[in-house]
């Protein structure tokens, strides 16, 4: 502003590019920041147990490779392995089961 309070259009200018690009900046250094935390946690957790973080030994059961915990017995199933062992649920039970558990990645 000038001494008769007079907003100057290339000093706004300037000022709202300055707070665009550091916007910009931090909105991709948490992205960066959000996918090291993730490959992080990914690496420290594979193959053990969510449960007890015991080591977890694949078993085929009924045509399909499972994922046993060799301390307290959890199972863990990929995507889409419940869906193949419960064939083909004509009550749904499976499914919203199956549903219920589900998450993106």
């Amino acid at each position: 502003m000038d001494e008769k309070g007079h907003v100057d259009p290339e000093a706004e200018y300037f000022a709202r590019e300055d707070r665009e690009k550091k916007a910009a900046l931090a909105a991709k250094i948490d992205a960066e920041n959000a996918a090291k935390a993730k490959a992080e946690r990914k690496a420290l957790h594979a193959g053990a147990c969510g449960k007890c973080g015991g080591s977890l030994k694949p078993q085929d059961f009924r045509g399909v490779e499972i994922d046993v915990c060799e301390d307290c017995g959890s199972v863990l199933l990929d995507p889409g392995e419940l869906q193949t062992l419960a064939g083909n649920d004509q009550s749904g039970v499976i499914g919203s089961l199956a549903s219920f558990f589900s998450f993106r990645r």
